[in-house]
């Protein structure tokens, strides 16, 4: 059940603050998001981290509260976009999984999508998540920006272990989390751009609780500050690593940039899993209503 390559996965999470003015070309600001980000992954590579993932939309502002068309100019196509081809040589330098949660442009139908490609630890190019829930409530209007993605729940199996990507708001949703365990998931990370209030109630309740239904690692991160002219509230860090009986094991600060490094056993998998058996005690077929559009 779990994979052969490694009985204890080293783990690496990336939160960090805006570091360029939002009036900025966005451009610019991917560029002094990439280079804030440089020597934390360089300090991954050479800690040995085998999986690093960096929080929601990465190079950019978290520029949902607006609805402006300028921020289409920030989408990048995946893979032969620049931050994508970046990320392989970092990867293939440090033989080292790269989790790049970006804004992708769809150049065949110019559509967008909020995307996280996933690089082996060899450079290559392994597929893309596409974020499947999409909000539309007040300071989060995703919908101008983002099309839902529908990628069938993707098991990335990595030279380290079997890879899951869920994506911020998708973190609600009970239903995914379930299907990528299903499809193979042992270690599924969560990059996210979340604020302070009720939801910071929920971000150590959810993903916590999905672990120990689904038997598996989750990574959990979450950018850091305000972020002006929006201000839609503190972007409160915390991001973490929680094991498959449901426990947070690492977190990181609430202010700072950020990396942390955790060691996941992932004899842990197997074990919880043989425990429980939520898979085999599963009643697919009383689920139906789970399905109805209406």
């Amino acid at each position: 059940m779990t994979s052969p390559k490694t009985a204890t996965l080293r783990g690496g999470l990336i939160q960090m603050a805006l570091k360029a003015d939002t009036d900025n070309d966005p451009e610019v600001i991917r560029q002094a998001m990439i280079e804030a980000h440089i020597p934390l992954i360089e300090q991954a590579g050479e800690a040995g981290v085998q999986v690093l993932c960096f929080q929601e939309v990465f190079t950019q502002p978290y520029f949902c509260p607006s609805q402006d068309e300028k921020w289409y100019a920030s989408a990048e196509p995946i893979p032969n976009g620049p931050t994508t081809k970046l990320m392989q040589t970092y990867a293939a330098k440090y033989k080292m999984v790269i989790v790049v949660p970006i804004y992708e442009r769809d150049d065949v139908t110019g559509i967008y999508y909020n995307t996280a490609a996933v690089i082996d630890a060899d450079g290559s190019y392994l597929g893309k998540y596409r974020k499947t829930h999409i909000p539309q409530v007040a300071g989060f209007w995703e919908k101008f920006f983002f099309k839902p993605g529908k990628s069938n729940w993707p098991m990335f199996q990595t030279q380290y272990c079997k890879l899951g990507v869920y994506i911020c708001y998708d973190r609600h949703f009970p239903e995914g989390w379930r299907a990528l365990a299903l499809n193979g998931a042992e270690y599924i990370v969560n990059p996210s751009a979340t604020v302070a209030g009720l939801s910071e109630y929920l971000w150590k309740l959810e993903q916590p609780a999905s672990a120990a239904a689904n038997g598996c690692w989750i990574g959990a991160i979450n950018r850091v500050g305000r972020e002006q002219p929006w201000d839609i509230g503190e972007f409160y860090g915390q991001s973490y690593f929680v094991n498959p009986r449901g426990q947070i094991e690492k977190e990181a600060s609430r202010d700072q940039d950020e990396l942390i490094i955790h060691d996941m056993d992932m004899g842990m998998v197997k074990d919880v899993r043989n425990k429980w058996q939520f898979f085999r005690d599963r009643r697919p077929d009383t689920y139906d209503v789970l399905t109805r559009s209406e």
